[in-house]
């Protein structure tokens, strides 16, 4: 199945924001978010709604017909140029049987979401060859510290040039960014390599911890030799990242290249527990491996192309996404 790349954005587009896992109502509801809306609406696009965005269940999502509509209603709509999901959560896969994926193949256009959207995002690639985007939310447009480098980012992968590099911010937080009465904790921020090389190759990934719940189906899609970005959410412990990155590593035994994003303080994963769980594995001394990138559930996170094309280059630590 060949890739399909998105038709980049321009001013006056249309973004469809649907809640295909956690609700709208999870993260504070609409007005709430509000901000998020004006952010969007700044650069130039038009910002709509799934009907059922509001529903919140006993599960904090709605129901899974509600949100295959809303899925559906997007990439049906002529208008709509990308569908932006409201935040992650935990089962946005038991959309997956339900979806119809011929209607995603027959109106590509950019899906962008993290955490737990990587379900729909190994689907969907898996599917129809679409090449999807690892990005902030909806949601994540609320905040305000930190958010001029993630919109750039952001802005840099989706209307502008085909190739570009991936950047670093000078600090980050591990802090609750969706609570602004909390206080910031700026860190310094510096990318880090584990073992030195370069390497080209496509993109898979994305949370570690949702990866795997699509091992064995139609709706992971086996690429050869990739290039991994992993990231762990706060609810993961090093533990559960130590079993998981075997898992992940006997899926994909080719592997060209890893690429680890931040780790939330909540993980109480240290450089030092890291290195030793990276130590087990003879395949990390012979690949390029770099750690604490900008990406994943921390603040705040470039947005790349999973399918796309990167090159890695620990000499120069330099990731540059050759086509996405």
């Amino acid at each position: 199945m060949q890739k399909i790349y998105p038709v980049k954005l321009q001013k006056g587009d249309e973004i469809r924001v649907i809640s295909p896992s956690s609700s709208m109502a999870r993260v504070g509801g609409f007005e709430d978010n509000r901000i998020a809306k004006e952010r969007l609406e700044a650069l130039g696009f038009t910002v709509t709604f799934g009907a059922h965005i509001d529903e919140n269940d006993r599960l904090f999502s709605a129901s899974i017909a509600s949100r295959v509509a809303d899925f559906h209603d997007a990439f049906a709509d002529k208008n709509v140029k990308a569908v932006m999901t409201t935040i992650g959560g935990f089962n946005c896969n038991e959309l997956l049987p339900y979806i119809d994926w011929q209607l995603v193949q027959e109106h590509p256009k950019f899906f962008f979401g993290y955490s737990d959207t990587t379900s729909l995002h190994n689907a969907i690639f898996a599917k129809t060859g679409l090449v999807t985007y690892y990005s902030p939310a909806y949601s994540s447009f609320k905040m305000n510290e930190l958010q001029e480098f993630q919109t750039k980012e952001w802005l840099k992968a989706v209307s502008g040039t085909t190739s570009y590099d991936l950047s670093a911010n000078d600090v980050y937080t591990s802090d609750s960014w969706f609570d602004p009465t909390l206080p910031r904790h700026p860190l310094k921020n510096e990318w880090k390599v584990y073992h030195h090389g370069k390497a080209e190759g496509t993109i898979i990934g994305g949370n570690i911890q949702t990866y795997g719940l699509q091992a064995g189906t139609e709706y992971l899609r086996k690429i050869n030799a990739p290039i991994a970005f992993l990231e762990e959410a706060e609810e993961g412990e090093y533990t559960e990242f130590d079993r998981l990155l075997a898992q992940f590593l006997q899926i994909n035994t080719d592997l060209k290249g890893l690429v680890l994003g931040r780790f939330p303080k909540e993980s109480e994963m240290s450089e030092e527990m890291l290195r030793f769980i990276l130590d087990k594995y003879p395949i990390l001394q012979e690949i390029p491996v770099i750690y604490d990138v900008d990406f994943g559930h921390t603040q705040p996170i470039f947005t790349f192309p999973l399918g796309g094309e990167v090159s890695v280059d620990t000499a120069t630590l330099s990731l540059k996404i050759l086509k996405g």
